[in-house]
């Protein structure tokens, strides 16, 4: 599922191309746009800022009464959003300042299905991409962008998940183990072991019956009943179909 936000003072504008990306989804079997409109640019900023919301697409007009585009990007550039921008709007005039907030693309209105598939099929694979190796987390106010691979493990403490990292740092999560794993299990190298940790197999050095040993140097213990899944599951990525991260 691919989330993407529209911003527009003009309702017109939202419904032309809400129909064109239900248009798009529609020609591209098995894809799945969850799609949210905005009038004014202030609200998708609260919703960035105050509801975790991380579109993987955003098309925002640059000319709003409240607040203009290209300030809007800055905002949300500043909160650490990367998420991919296409601005639509009526002159080419803000060209410049658009691709200063890394913008990928500027379009002037009117906008055709053909021009505007071809650019959602480059950014989509481009996304597609990002997502095998990065996740987006709202790490202290900010959103930060997380290399998958640099992850070493989970741990629970009480309501707040702590992750670990292969550089030595790490950082607390307001997330339930739950969704932190529903975010990990898509890829093969992280298992569940038991309810207080998510491990990343590449980074397991060794394992017995009692304890982990982490690459990092870490050692933990294991959760009583947990070794013999653990242990199926470390020699199958090894030894079976690894297919890596």
């Amino acid at each position: 599922m691919y989330l993407i936000a529209l911003c527009d003072d003009e309702k017109v504008e939202l419904k032309k191309t809400e129909q064109m990306l239900d248009n798009y989804e529609k020609k591209h079997y098995g894809l799945d746009f969850r799609v949210e409109c905005f009038e004014n640019a202030e609200t998708l900023l609260y919703m960035t800022k105050e509801k975790n919301y991380v579109p993987d697409l955003i098309m925002m007009d640059i000319y709003m009464p409240e607040k203009m585009g290209i300030d809007a990007a800055k905002e949300l550039r500043n909160m650490g959003n990367e998420a991919k921008i296409i601005f639509l709007t009526t002159s080419r005039e803000h060209a410049l300042e658009a691709f200063g907030v890394n913008a990928s693309q500027y379009l002037v209105k009117p906008v055709t299905e053909k021009v505007l598939f071809s650019i959602l099929d480059k950014l989509l694979r481009e996304v597609d991409e990002e997502r095998r190796k990065y996740l987006l987390l709202r790490i202290e106010g900010r959103i930060q962008r997380v290399a998958v691979s640099d992850i070493i493990y989970c741990e629970a403490q009480g309501k707040i998940q702590c992750l670990y990292f292969s550089d030595g740092t790490q950082c607390l999560l307001r997330m339930t183990m739950t969704e932190i794993y529903e975010m990990l299990s898509h890829y093969e190298a992280f298992v569940r072991v038991g309810v207080a940790y998510i491990m990343n197999l590449d980074h397991i050095n060794s394992l017995n019956a009692r304890e982990l040993n982490m690459d990092n140097g870490q050692k933990i213990y294991l959760p009583r009943g947990s070794y013999q899944s653990l242990r199926e599951r470390y020699f199958d990525y090894y030894c079976g179909e690894n297919k890596g991260m």
